[in-house]
């Protein structure tokens, strides 16, 4: 007998031989039955919980191939947290308000502000902005990137940095042009010297932690998310995670990318001694099978790694391309170095100039290796160079589509600003899916605000924001159909984390990780999509979420 039985439904299996049922059963957390409501009686005995449906819809649990929990939670636990969407002002109001409940001397932290603000915030009336609402406190605002911060004075101060601070390797301590004095911006690695002074004043504990995770998954299973990839851990975000099992409260599957270097945000164990270590920190939901490499920035600080060249601008010139973070034989020595540990890599790589380099290194690896069956990732790949299309598909790299950007909104107005007109052909998801590469979506949150899939699911339909904020759409030839849409939410992540076999469709023998709809996207406007609402969550059958 089973469990529990789903009947009287509407259910989208993301099983092409099977595509739509009735009912589903599930028994010990596996689905054992999917068809129609007459044959699933015989699995119905007095223990069995029945659910009646009433011709809602069911579809598989969402898979975030791309995110941060750790750092979501925190956001939402413990620091001062405003939309990207606002203006400066805005921004200013909120840090001065936080200010006036702070106790004495405690650092302000969070964001996230704008990309688009990031020629504005880069100079001393804006600091001196920053100044004034902080009454005293020291100041540290993430970018919606999260890859570069802005800073206030006294933030400054504690970490230490003045006209005569060098610029870390791999970082930019934005100056004054007149007297050189630092005017509050870090870019990528410089950000670690202010992260390092926040986080000393108020180091996280274990407990901290687990509380951020616990509300992280929280948030995850209320949007249907019951597989992620945690895009970037260090030891202590996997042993968060590892707790969290072991109490039984980790109600999703859970797949880590250990860092291969120490990060601004993460400066823990990482690299080779975390890596050595991975089986230590495997749990039954938690698998740490992945590395995580940068290499690269982000475009809106020119960090990024372009095949051409920004726009001019005065501190770089007229043909100022960015570089990567590291050479194609280095690369591809890192990369083999993992195959050899049986380990996939997830790269960072957000211009097109390092997309190339990620792939040409993929090459050079199978040249000398032959074929993998490990599934490597090329992470924010949304500038692609329309020869290397095809590359994806034939070295068998998933396209990791994240953050959601393939609509307009302020991160594309901060790209635009950096590379001009290149922005309108962003993201190339349909000439992907044609070549034959596996895309796989994520949120990168909390770079997006929120782990929403429903409004990335309709963006990848109408290419529009669905907000309403921002005009136009973004390369609408790129647009994809529902079917496509879902599988990019559902099992193309599960495949692309290794997890085929275990989630992302509903599928006899698979873990019966679920979600029910307060409506049927077969049968809404695609403008509708991202208005949905999730009802109830299942993961492994127990409910990880019901809506009130």
């Amino acid at each position: 007998m089973a469990d529990t039985v789903l009947q009287n439904g509407r259910i989208y299996t993301v099983d092409p031989a099977n595509p739509w049922a009735e009912a589903l059963a599930v028994r010990a957390g596996k689905i054992v039955f999917v068809g129609a409501d007459r044959d699933v009686k015989s699995l119905i005995g007095s223990g069995t919980r029945v659910i009646d449906l009433n011709r809602k819809m069911v579809m598989p649990g969402i898979n975030d191939v791309h995110t941060h929990p750790l750092l979501g939670g925190r956001a939402d636990l413990f620091e001062c947290h405003f939309l990207p969407t606002l203006s400066l002002d805005e921004v200013l109001a909120v840090v001065r308000a936080d200010a006036q409940k702070a106790r004495p001397g405690a650092w302000i932290v969070g964001g996230s502000w704008g990309s688009n603000f990031t020629i504005k915030l880069s100079t001393l009336d804006a600091l001196r902005a920053l100044d004034d609402a902080s009454a005293g406190h020291p100041v540290l605002l993430r970018d919606d990137s999260v890859h570069n911060r802005w800073v206030n004075s006294r933030a400054l101060e504690l970490a230490g940095i003045d006209s005569r601070t060098p610029d870390p390797v791999g970082g930019v301590i934005v100056r004054d042009e007149t007297t050189g004095a630092p005017v509050g911006m870090l870019f990528e690695s410089a950000v670690a010297i202010v992260e390092q002074a926040a986080q000393a004043a108020n180091p996280y504990s274990l407990e901290a932690n687990v509380s951020a995770l616990t509300r992280a998954i929280e948030i995850l299973n209320s949007f249907g998310v019951t597989g992620l990839q945690d895009a970037a851990v260090s030891g202590a975000i996997l042993s968060a995670y590892n707790n969290l099992d072991a109490d039984g409260k980790l109600s999703a599957w859970v797949v880590g990318s250990m860092m291969a270097e120490p990060a601004g945000f993460l400066n823990d164990l990482v690299g080779d001694d975390l890596i050595d270590q991975r089986a230590k920190f495997k749990s039954p939901h938690v698998m740490p099978t992945f590395v995580k490499i940068f290499l690269d920035g982000v475009p809106m600080s020119r960090t990024s790694a372009f095949i051409e060249p920004y726009l001019p601008d005065k501190a770089h010139g007229c043909c100022f391309r960015g570089a990567t973070t590291k050479t194609l034989p280095e690369l591809a020595r890192l990369i083999a170095k993992q195959e050899d540990r049986g380990l996939a890599v997830k790269i960072h790589c957000a211009g097109d100039g390092a997309v190339r380099t990620a792939l040409d290194a993929f090459d050079v690896v199978r040249s000398f290796k032959g074929a993998t069956a490990l599934m490597h990732h090329i992470a924010h790949a949304g500038f692609i160079d329309p020869a290397d299309v095809r590359r994806f598909k034939d070295l068998n790299v998933v396209a990791d589509l994240s953050p959601i950007l393939w609509y307009p909104n302020q991160i594309i107005d901060g790209i635009e600003q950096a590379v001009g007109d290149r922005v309108r052909q962003y993201w190339p998801n349909r000439n992907l899916i044609e070549a034959g590469a596996l895309i796989a979506t994520g949120t990168d949150w909390p770079v997006i605000p929120n782990p929403d899939p429903w409004s990335g699911i309709e963006g990848l339909i109408t290419r529009r924001n669905p907000s309403g904020q921002f005009d136009g759409a973004l390369w609408p030839e790129q647009a994809l159909d529902l079917p496509a849409a879902i599988a990019a939410y559902t099992a193309n992540p599960a495949r692309a984390m290794g997890l085929e076999s275990v989630t992302g469709s509903l599928s006899v023998g698979k873990s019966a990780d679920m979600i029910v709809l307060d409506r049927n996207l077969f049968e809404i406007a695609p403008t509708d999509i991202a208005d949905t609402r999730v009802l109830t969550t299942f993961f492994e059958g127990r409910g990880a979420y019901q809506r009130d």
